[in-house]
């Protein structure tokens, strides 16, 4: 850490959203991501991203990405830096005004998703065995089941999503852990990242954990930050209910 009388300079770690490409077509881009982001448009407005590159760098596309920050910008996401691309892509984005993160290999992961027997949940469950995914990602496919069990805790830097169903976590969530669910979520220890229901604007959905240390809890787009958020229990092992009342977020016990 460096000290002066005006400022102090020191590194720090923070969770970031990470736009990874599989094309550089922008008009492509600009549609889909917002067809994506109309999803959940709270959670990602003023979002801190980082453009991963990966999967072009072997082909080394050329990337307009000045446009692309323009893009990105118009959808009220902040681009921050680049990763993982070729040495061309890492010169044209310096001069874009974006900087350089260290390269993160994508690595395949397996699921959390409970094993069934039956052929829906399995063939989920190879497809996202099978999908190479960053680090920060984890996603859980719809399938037959309305609901998914995940047993162990969420550690900082994963994000779980259930589309179609409600999340049960049997464990706790770190800080730097993202949980969504188009339904329900439920936490059975302490919720300290950020969960995130009713993504696809279901106002009926609900949050319930045990112990509530959030950084941001979410309900069909509605949601309080840490700052925000005061944890009803008071040390209590009370469960703690989060719900829509009129468009407001209601923090309870039960």
């Amino acid at each position: 850490m460096h000290k002066t009388n005006t400022f102090e300079l020191k590194g720090s770690l923070f969770t970031l959203t990470v736009l990874k490409l599989k094309s550089v077509d922008l008009s492509t881009i600009k549609q889909e991501l917002a067809s994506t982001l109309a999803t959940a448009p709270k959670f990602f407005e003023n979002a801190p991203v980082v453009i991963d590159l990966q999967l072009l760098a072997q082909i080394n596309p050329e990337c307009n990405f000045t446009a692309l920050a323009t893009i990105l910008r118009e959808n009220h996401l902040i681009p921050i830096g680049v990763r993982n691309g070729s040495e061309q892509h890492h010169q044209s984005a310096i001069a874009s005004g974006l900087a350089l993160l260290p390269n993160i290999k994508i690595q395949e992961t397996t699921s959390f998703a409970e094993e069934s027997t039956e052929k829906t949940d399995i063939k989920a469950k190879k497809e996202v065995e099978q999908t190479p995914v960053t680090t920060e990602i984890q996603e859980i496919l719809t399938s037959s089941s309305p609901t998914k069990i995940i047993t162990q805790p969420v550690r900082s830097g994963k994000q779980i999503y259930v589309k179609g169903g409600d999340l049960l976590i049997l464990s706790s969530v770190s800080h730097g852990a993202e949980v969504l669910a188009d339904g329900n979520i439920h936490v059975y220890g302490a919720l300290r990242g950020r969960a995130l229901a009713g993504v696809r604007g279901d106002k009926n959905a609900r949050i319930f954990c045990q112990d509530l240390d959030p950084e941001l809890v979410s309900i069909a787009g509605h949601y309080k930050i840490s700052d925000e958020i005061q944890n009803p229990s008071q040390g209590s092992k009370g469960l703690i209910h989060i719900y829509l009342e009129d468009d407001e977020l209601k923090i309870e016990t039960i």
